[in-house]
């Protein structure tokens, strides 16, 4: 019988140390039940929630992974057998399913969609046509309720989800601020990505760089949290708008992180404070895909892959994400 090699969750993973806390494992690949597809991946997606489905919070929008199961997340890959009408052999789609070579799903939970082979490059479907450009153009076009001219600022402005933040404000013509933690990742964002201005956190005060800012910040697009949700909130705008997307800086914790220390702000500025949420709005009907890809094929929207090769190296990729080693999407290519 055929097998399948997948990640298993063994224990709670301590700060960034995964290889104590998951296993790679091998076992008989079954042919799919009524109603269910099965998919060989081409590439994995490394997402930074993913970390937190690791903890035991239950305070999450997804509940734990029980100890001893496959390790969750995002898989591109063909159809190698289908008990579904809606899927054939072959068809190449994208949905949730496990850090594995093999993932047998449900397409309805799994959101399983298939993907049009038009586009050149197949891991854009990850990238910037992919759910992390879908949440970057939802959170600032229905979230934030993005205008033509405001200041935009976007933390982990160098990772997936960020870069195609920028890359959007800009296209709607705004100024945008970038903050990523090297100098060839901020050279990256300013050269190639047109971002207007971009701060190094490790090198540069954020909170001094910000208060140059004239006007101050319109839209915070926020993805990390902690001290950066700090330096921003006393430099916003009146009637500032904050999109939480990510609180990176938190999700190695157990409880999560404490309450920003300039909270008092929201009120001395009268801010609006979201959170970002993709699946809300797909669920009432909402298209990003394509105004995404309408930019993307006028060449409007780039993005970049930090690919790492081999099912066996998946805990290697999955540290550059959460440490920071990344620039663009961190995927796994199978």
């Amino acid at each position: 019988m055929a097998t399948r090699k997948y990640w298993r969750l063994d224990a709670r993973p301590v700060e960034h140390d995964y290889t104590s806390a998951l296993s790679l494992q091998t076992e008989e690949l079954a042919p799919p039940g009524k109603g269910h597809v099965q998919v060989e991946a081409q590439y994995l997606s490394m997402d930074p929630g993913v970390r937190v489905w690791m903890t035991a919070r239950e305070d999450g929008y997804s509940p734990p992974i029980p100890l001893g199961e496959a390790m969750q997340g995002q898989f591109i890959g063909r159809v190698s057998a289908s008990a579904h009408p809606d899927f054939e052999e072959g068809e190449l789609v994208r949905g949730f399913g496990h850090w594995a070579s093999h993932s047998t799903v449900d397409p309805a939970l799994a959101g399983l969609t298939k993907l049009d082979e038009n586009v050149a490059d197949t891991r854009q479907h990850f990238g910037v046509l992919g759910l992390n450009g879908e949440t970057a153009m939802c959170g600032l076009t229905d979230v934030l309720e993005l205008k033509e001219g405001e200041t935009v600022l976007v933390s982990a402005a160098a990772g997936a989800t960020g870069s195609v933040a920028c890359q959007i404000a800009r296209n709607m013509g705004c100024k945008v601020i970038g903050i990523a933690g090297a100098d060839d990742k901020c050279a990256w964002l300013t050269n190639e990505l047109g971002v207007d201005i971009a701060i190094n956190y490790k090198t540069q005060n954020v909170a001094e760089e910000l208060a140059k800012i004239e006007g101050g910040i319109n839209v915070y697009f926020e993805n990390v949290g902690g001290d950066l949700l700090d330096a921003a909130l006393p430099n916003m705008a009146l009637y500032g708008r904050i999109g939480i997307c990510g609180l990176i800086t938190g999700y190695t914790s157990e409880s999560g992180n404490a309450g920003p220390a300039r909270f008092d702000q929201i009120l001395m500025k009268r801010l609006t404070v979201k959170g970002i949420f993709l699946p809300d709005y797909l669920a009432q009907g909402k298209n990003y895909y394509a105004p995404l890809r309408q930019w993307y094929d006028e060449g409007r929207l780039v993005g970049e892959f930090d690919q790492t090769a081999g099912l066996e190296n998946t805990l290697t990729a999955f540290t550059r994400l959460m440490t920071g080693k990344n620039t663009g999407k961190v995927i796994v290519a199978l």
